[in-house]
């Protein structure tokens, strides 16, 4: 895969293990030299014409880059890149009929603590995006900023709590959900789905230990023994790291667990029926293990105060 492809496969930003991975490591290197990708952070890679583009529109209209345009220059991953920079704009502001054609453009009111420069702030940038964006959209947004080190998730539970209207029940059930914990857009967009299966407690990153080695499936539900996976093989360019896919899934399956695969073109157009696989291994499982588990956990609690358990 080249490594432009691998790049809008990811939301548009990659870290360095995901684009070595992808295209390996002299692509990389090359890329970087023709600038074809940007590094904005330590590891972290970034499509210039996502950058460049809001910037340059920002600074043209006096106005402030938001959504995943801001989410974008903080190197976070997305489910989707914008298809035009993503704008604010104070209210009452007039823009052209042209520039709301060569931008998406929002009027909405922001102080001077919720602007960094050019774009957004990475707290007022998730909570834009939790407002704003599909769920799915917006934890990946939140999982990333998480990621990143620059917001915390207490920063975005008191922010979320702090909204008016119904903007805040919604920033604050992103905000419950977050996690540092998934590599990328694609297993946050999965696990977003996977939350409105009742019963099922699917977690990122759990340590498991199969085969004799310590492993961390993508995402675990432990008492249910099932394991899903981001199917990363579209990203894979040695014969070693598919050898370890193989290994690490039949050595799951010969310890007891169900695994499950999803691709990415499954996870981020086809979400009906991941959710219905995802709710059919569940009862399995759940069927094997005497059928009360489910029942007995009910459909995840949505919060509704920073205080809510």
């Amino acid at each position: 895969m080249d490594i432009v492809t691998a790049m809008r496969r990811l939301g548009g930003v990659a870290g360095h293990g995901e684009l070595k991975a992808a295209a390996g490591r002299q692509a990389l290197d090359q890329a970087l030299r023709a600038g074809v990708v940007r590094r904005v952070a330590r590891g972290r890679y970034v499509l210039p014409e996502v950058l460049d583009g809001a910037r340059v529109e920002a600074h043209r209209l006096t106005a402030v880059a938001c959504l995943r345009s801001a989410a974008a220059s903080y190197g976070w991953s997305l489910k989707t890149l914008p298809d035009r920079p993503e704008l604010a704009v104070p209210r009452g502001r007039n823009v052209t009929a042209h520039d709301q054609a060569l931008n998406r453009v929002r009027w909405q009111r922001l102080s001077p603590g919720d602007v960094d420069d050019w774009r957004t702030t990475p707290v007022r940038t998730v909570m834009d995006c939790a407002t704003t964006l599909p769920f799915d959209e917006a934890l990946a947004v939140a999982d990333s900023a998480l990621r990143s080190g620059l917001v915390t998730q207490a920063d975005l539970m008191r922010a979320a709590d702090r909204l008016p209207g119904r903007g805040r029940d919604t920033a604050l059930e992103v905000a419950w959900f977050a996690s540092d914990l998934p590599a990328n857009a694609f297993e946050s967009v999965i696990r977003a789905i996977s939350i409105d299966v009742p019963g099922l407690r699917l977690r990122p990153q759990v340590r498991l230990r199969v085969g004799g080695r310590r492993i961390r499936p993508d995402l675990v539900d432990r008492e249910l023994r099932l394991v899903v996976e981001a199917d990363s093989h579209e990203f894979h360019t040695s014969e070693r790291a598919i050898d370890a896919d193989c290994w690490r899934y039949d050595e799951l399956v010969l310890d007891g667990w169900l695994v499950i695969r999803f691709s990415w073109v499954q996870a981020m157009f086809q979400q009906e029926w991941v959710a219905s696989v995802l709710m059919r291994a569940a009862a399995r499982q759940d069927l094997r293990l005497g059928g009360e588990l489910l029942g007995r956990r009910g459909a995840l609690r949505r919060p509704t105060t920073i205080g809510h358990r």
